[in-house]
C-alpha cells in the first residue's frame, strides 16, 4: 500500500476512535458538576437507604477507611483479641470526692459489669476487690495526691491495656457525683421496716402532735409534706383545700445498711402536684456519717429531682432514727459538717438549699454557727408559737393536720419565703 494511503487510514482510525469515546463521556455525563464525585462507587439508593444531605447514601463512602486512623491499630487487631461485636471490653471510671476514690467498671456501652470479682491495683502495688461485685470499688482514707488505676487480668474480658489517672481531692468541692443512679435503690431491694425509722422528734418535744387547723398568718402561704406515709393523694382535692405548696418526700438513706432509698410514692405525688398547679419542694431524711456520704445524698437528690419543676428549696432532714440509726451518735462537729455538704452541692446544682430539724435538734444535735445562712431554715415545733431563739423562714406546727383528698394525718407549715411558682 501507497505509504501517504496508509498515513491517511491510520489518520481516519485515530479521529473515529476518539470521537467514539467523546460520545460515550457525553452520554455519562463525565465532567459534569454532578459527576465530579466518582460515582462509580456510588450505590444505588433503595428503599432501606438513608440519604445524606449532601446527597450521598449512609454507608456509600468507600474510602472512609483511609481517613480513619486506628483502622491499622495492632492495639486492637494485632493480638487478635479484639471483637467489638463481643462486647467483652472494659472500661474503668474514677471519681473522688474527698480522700476517696469511686472506681466503676463498664462495658463499652457505659453500664456497670456485675457479679464478678474484679480487682483494682492501685499505684502499681495496693489491690482492691469488688467484694460484694456491684460493679463499683470505693476506697476511703485515702492520702490526697494523683493515683494510677489499672484493672487486674480477668477471665471472659477484654481489660484496658494501660491505667488511668485520677486525682484525689484532699477537701471536698461540692460537686455532684456524676452518675449516682446505680446507688439508687427501691424498697423492693431492701427491708423498709428497718430502713426507714425516722423519728420524728418534734412530736416529743411539742403538744402531742400540734394545732391541726389551717393557719391563716398574714405574709406567709400555707402548705403541707407527704411521702409515702400518707399514702394515695387526691392532688386535685387538696388544691381546694388552700394548700399553697407541698414539700414532697423524694428518698431516704437507710438507717441500718445506709443503701439511699427512693420513696416509693415520690414519682406519683411530684406528678399529681404539679397537673394540680400546686408549687412543690423536696426533702430527703439523712443517715450520711461524713462528707463523702453527704454528697451521694445529695447527688442522688439532684438525679431524681432533674425532670421536675421545683422551686420550693431542696432539704435535708435531719434527725433520730429510733437510737440505733447509723448516724444517731455522731458527733455534733461531723453531722454539721455532712448537713452543711449535702445543702452546698445542692446549690451547686442550682437549686435552694435547706435543713429541716426539731427545736431540740437545731439547739442540741447541730452547730449551727457551722451552718452557712444561705441555707432555708424549715423549724419542727408544734406549738402555738415558736419557741426556738434562732431565725427559720418555714414552720411545721403540727403532724397532725387533715386535709381533703388525704386520708389520715398529714403534716402542716407556713412558709415565709417569697417563691416564685
Amino acid at each position: 500500500m501507497d505509504s501517504k494511503v496508509l498515513v491517511k487510514a491510520m489518520l481516519i482510525v485515530t479521529l473515529f476512535v476518539a470521537m467514539m469515546f467523546a460520545v460515550i463521556l457525553l452520554v455519562n455525563g463525565y465532567g459534569t458538576e454532578k459527576n465530579k464525585k466518582n460515582e462509580l462507587f456510588e450505590p444505588k439508593t433503595t428503599e432501606d437507604s438513608v440519604a445524606e444531605e449532601d446527597g450521598r447514601i449512609k454507608g456509600s463512602d468507600l474510602y472512609a477507611w483511609m481517613n480513619d486512623e486506628t483502622f491499622f491499630d495492632e492495639e486492637k487487631i494485632g493480638d487478635g483479641k479484639y471483637d467489638n461485636s463481643r462486647g467483652d471490653e472494659l472500661v474503668i471510671s474514677a471519681s473522688s470526692v474527698e480522700k476517696d476514690l469511686r472506681i466503676r467498671i463498664l462495658d463499652v456501652d457505659g453500664h456497670l459489669v456485675k457479679g464478678k470479682l474484679f480487682e483494682i491495683l492501685l499505684g502499681g502495688s495496693a489491690s482492691y476487690k469488688d467484694e460484694d461485685m456491684d460493679g463499683v470499688i470505693h476506697i476511703s482514707d485515702l492520702a490526697p495526691g494523683d493515683y494510677e488505676i489499672m484493672l487486674a487480668e480477668t477471665a471472659d474480658y477484654i481489660i484496658p491495656e494501660r491505667p488511668i489517672r485520677c486525682t484525689v481531692k484532699a477537701k471536698v468541692d461540692y460537686k455532684a457525683i456524676a452518675d449516682i443512679s446505680y446507688l439508687i435503690k427501691t424498697e423492693a431491694d431492701i427491708d423498709a421496716k428497718k430502713e426507714d425509722t425516722a423519728v420524728n422528734d418534734a412530736e416529743n418535744e411539742g403538744e402531742s402532735g400540734g394545732n391541726a387547723t389551717i393557719k391563716t398568718v398574714d405574709g406567709a402561704r400555707f402548705g403541707i409534706d407527704v411521702s409515702k406515709y400518707q399514702g394515695d393523694i387526691d392532688w386535685e382535692e387538696v388544691k381546694k383545700s388552700d394548700v399553697e405548696f407541698a414539700i414532697i418526700r423524694c428518698g431516704y438513706r437507710g438507717s441500718s445498711t445506709g443503701a439511699i432509698v427512693v420513696d416509693p410514692y415520690f414519682e406519683k405525688n411530684m406528678a399529681g402536684a404539679e397537673a394540680a398547679g400546686i408549687p412543690v419542694g423536696v426533702y430527703f431524711f439523712t443517715q450520711a456519717t461524713n462528707n463523702v456520704e453527704a454528697v451521694e445524698e445529695a447527688s442522688a437528690v439532684l438525679t431524681l429531682i432533674k425532670p421536675y419543676k421545683v422551686t420550693y428549696p431542696v432539704f435535708i432532714d435531719t434527725e433520730g432514727a429510733g437510737g440505733k440509726g447509723r448516724a444517731d451518735n455522731l458527733e455534733v462537729i461531723d453531722r454539721s459538717f455532712a448537713v452543711q455538704t449535702f445543702c452546698e452541692t445542692i446549690r451547686t446544682g442550682g437549686y435552694t438549699a435547706g435543713i429541716y430539724a426539731s427545736k431540740n435538734w437545731f439547739n442540741n444535735k447541730l452547730d449551727v454557727t457551722k451552718l452557712s445562712a444561705d441555707n432555708v431554715t424549715w423549724l419542727a415545733e408544734y406549738k402555738d408559737k415558736p419557741t426556738y431563739g434562732g431565725t427559720y423562714q418555714m414552720w411545721q406546727y403540727s403532724s397532725s393536720g387533715k386535709i381533703s383528698g388525704i386520708e389520715g394525718r398529714v403534716d402542716m407549715n407556713l412558709s415565709y419565703l417569697s417563691v416564685a411558682n
